[in-house]
């Protein structure tokens, strides 16, 4: 897994420069790489969009496809609403299936 490098601000070189944790203790470069394990096993990456289902279950996918007009439609209603194109058409698949008496 390659970890992703953020920059929330200039690097600093713990061998030279003095930086103090909340308790007063000096942060060392041992002890932010023994921060950032504890960190990371504690909260390991999640790959993938996360499950629509509530159980953390991966979620069944669909690729289909439509008119041009349908997809604009669809697109035009998503950015009226402030929501992403997948929720949309989601629920509109929704709304068909249960108005053809079955439930999702």
């Amino acid at each position: 897994m390659t970890a992703k490098h953020i920059t929330i601000g200039p690097d600093v070189d713990l061998s030279t420069e003095d930086v103090r944790l909340a308790d007063g203790s000096r942060l060392t470069a041992e002890l932010a790489e023994r921060i950032a394990q504890e960190a990371l096993a504690k909260h390991p990456a999640r790959r993938g969009r996360p499950s629509i289902t509530g159980d953390r279950g991966r979620t069944p996918k669909m690729t289909i496809r439509v008119t041009p007009g349908t997809r604009k439609a669809l697109e035009t209603i998503a950015a009226r609403q402030g929501r992403h194109l997948a929720d949309v058409s989601r629920d509109a698949l929704d709304e068909y299936s249960r108005r053809h008496g079955e439930r999702g």
